[in-house]
């Protein structure tokens, strides 16, 4: 009977803990959309013919429609880099630099043995040389923590800086186009683009290697020794090291699956949408994974929504812009006010639980007396 009465409290435990979330997650995003709806007037914008034209612009064709899953397809990705490391009580903030990593990676494959290869083998290799790029920058920011315990948030974020620089410096030299007049690459050959999946559209089979990754994450997560080992040092790393797990050695296996998700991105995003590298293009789309991942609240599956999200954001505010007079950082408006809204909510809901917590233990003290 005692038993019972436990599974009883856990389930409706369990159920409360998602109902907060979900409640809190979409009225932060509600709030959010309001919020920044109402400072559109400031831009000269009127709010109603706003979420009008974002609407109809956005899913007034095909191809429109396609331009949300390209955009959500490398921020599924980079949400989930933060994502994973946040399990393990980590923060990996530097998946901007994990990205053009797998850029540089899967540009430089492309370039060298396109044309001389098969496309889909290009591909397959540019996608090792991408996953490995980003994982490897996530493994040294891992071993740094782990060997000298050195603080993850500032050299994530360093990081990302020194790999600009060593992008910018390769596309001044040998990845630099043949004419040598601009900071760029020559369009990789068209075999090692990947394959369109969505006719009338330019949705590639990047969305298809995010979504699975998403679903593998999550696998890794909670049905694997690997994963259980990632929470517990996560929730406390005392208790791991006594149950005989090495936090140290989480660290590093952490960021580098974190590194190597940021780094796919990178293939998606050059051979899937740009089919080249070129300096200074998505340079928000670490912070976006920021804010993705923590609006799904760390978990690996809410991302893929929560990336839809951002994605329809994007494409919508760049409707916005075309059909208004509205600068183009409208759609970091958007953004913003709704990332805002979503750590306040995580803030309510965190102090909700700890309330409802020491109501708990008071209770329990009570019946024990």
């Amino acid at each position: 009977m005692d038993k019972r009465e436990e599974r009883k409290k856990l389930s409706f435990t369990n159920t409360q803990s998602i109902f907060d979330v979900l409640f809190w997650t979409t009225l932060a995003i509600i709030l959010g959309l309001v919020a920044s709806f109402i400072f559109l007037p400031l831009l000269g914008v009127n709010p109603f013919y706003a979420v009008s034209v974002m609407f109809s612009e956005t899913f007034s064709s095909t191809f429109n429609m396609g331009n949300i899953l390209i955009k959500t397809a490398p921020l599924i990705l980079t949400g989930l880099a933060f994502a994973f490391t946040y399990k393990a009580n980590l923060y990996n903030i530097g998946a901007q630099g994990q990205f053009y990593a797998g850029c540089i990676c899967a540009s430089t494959v492309s370039l060298s043995l396109g044309g001389k290869m098969p496309g889909f083998i290009v591909i397959l290799f540019s996608l090792i040389a991408a996953v490995l790029g980003g994982a490897i920058i996530g493994l040294i920011i891992g071993f740094l923590k782990a060997k000298f315990n050195a603080n993850e948030f500032l050299i994530s974020m360093m990081s990302t800086y020194v790999i600009q620089y060593v992008m910018q410096l390769l596309l001044r030299t040998l990845l630099q186009e043949s004419k040598h007049e601009y900071l760029k690459t020559d369009y990789l050959d068209k075999s090692t683009w990947l394959p369109k999946i969505l006719p009338g559209t330019s949705v590639s089979l990047g969305i298809v290697f995010s979504v699975l990754t998403a679903i593998i994450a999550w696998y890794i997560l909670y049905r694997t020794s690997m994963g259980y080992r990632i929470r517990v040092t996560g929730l406390n790393q005392d208790a791991a090291r006594m149950s005989g797990i090495a936090p140290r050695r989480q660290y590093m296996i952490a960021f580098a699956i974190s590194g190597a998700m940021a780094g796919l991105a990178g293939l998606v995003e050059v051979n899937g949408m740009q089919h080249m590298l070129l300096t200074g293009f998505d340079t928000q789309i670490g912070s976006y994974g920021i804010g993705i991942a923590i609006l799904a609240n760390a978990n690996p599956l809410a991302v893929i929504p929560a990336a839809l999200l951002f994605g329809f954001l994007q494409v919508g505010g760049t409707a916005l812009g075309h059909a208004s007079d509205a600068p183009a950082s409208v759609i970091d408006l958007l953004q913003g006010f709704v990332m805002l809204f979503v750590l306040m909510s995580f803030f309510f809901r965190r102090k909700i639980e700890l309330d409802r917590l020491k109501k708990k233990k008071v209770q329990e003290g009570g019946e024990v007396a």
